[in-house]
């Protein structure tokens, strides 16, 4: 790859997403994503609790949990300070242009422990007017719209941008055919994500790293939290310019290694005194 180009990474964090759910669904970008690069299971691990909080806190600080400090939705208490998240590490010490945009409280407010995501470059924040599927379409909806705006036209080094709409669906709904809708819908925004990606001016001239990844699964009634293998089951896609296109991994992943993938898909060597728990992504061929 010439190393003259440009390298970029998008980050798409979508809630709350089933393993076992996406074959029978229609979700042609995801699978696109799959086809050009993979799509792998991550499981959990034990002393992690199947919620959203410390999931994308490991996620996004490339940490495990007993280092984090987020323990659960509420996320006083943490260590963010010691292991921030990628996106401010990229800004604070590399000086790379960053973009956040979520929905969910302690991601990117001071509310109930957070920030999780505390100093990218910029912040884009939708407030859900109420608890109710319908209203967290629509901030899925809005942060998707001013994400493809920022995404076609700015140059941020990397992005994060999380859809919580089909987790909330779970929870109110179970794991029906709303859920199901819920992730068409956000699959469907994911494919604009990536347009606009496409569609920058630029393009020709960049390589994309495109990571899209969930937290953890439901029960069939919706909910999580527990220790099934339904809850505990998350899965990793990628694609990129390091990544060979329908290759496996060629280990287990975790949740860890998408922030030290960020990290390398920008070509950056994390400092050894960060102690990150991750390592990024590599594909080799299938032996069978």
């Amino acid at each position: 790859m010439d190393d003259a180009r440009i390298r970029r990474v998008l980050v798409a964090g979508i809630d709350g997403v089933r393993l076992d759910l996406l074959d029978a669904l229609d979700t042609p970008h995801l699978d696109g994503v799959r086809d050009a690069g993979f799509l792998a299971p991550v499981l959990v691990d034990e002393q992690t609790p199947t919620m959203s909080g410390p999931c994308w806190a490991t996620i996004a600080t490339g940490v495990h949990v007993g280092k984090h400090g987020v323990w659960s939705n509420d996320f006083t208490g943490n260590r963010l300070g010691a292991f921030p998240d990628f996106t401010t590490r990229l800004a604070r010490f590399y000086g790379r242009r960053t973009f956040v945009a979520a929905g969910w409280d302690p991601l990117v407010l001071a509310r109930d422990g957070g920030p999780l995501f505390s100093a990218p470059s910029r912040l884009l924040y939708v407030n859900p007017e109420a608890h109710t599927a319908e209203a967290w379409e629509q901030v899925d909806e809005e942060i998707t719209v001013d994400a493809e705006a920022v995404l076609r036209r700015d140059p941020m080094d990397a992005a994060f941008v999380y859809l919580g709409a089909a987790d909330e669906t779970a929870h109110l709904h179970g794991c029906g055919r709303r859920y199901r809708d819920a992730i068409e819908n956000a699959d469907a925004r994911l494919g604009r994500l990536l347009a606009a990606v496409r569609g920058r001016p630029e393009y020709e001239r960049e390589d994309w790293t495109v990571i899209v990844v969930t937290d953890h699964g439901h029960v069939e009634d919706g909910g999580h939290g527990g220790r099934s293998t339904l809850e505990r089951t998350a899965w990793i896609a990628a694609c990129g310019p390091d990544l060979a296109p329908g290759v496996a991994p060629d280990r287990e992943l975790r949740h860890v290694d998408v922030a030290a993938h960020a990290f390398a898909a920008l070509a950056i060597e994390p400092d050894r005194h960060w102690t990150l728990d991750g390592a990024p992504f590599r594909t080799v061929k299938d032996a069978g």
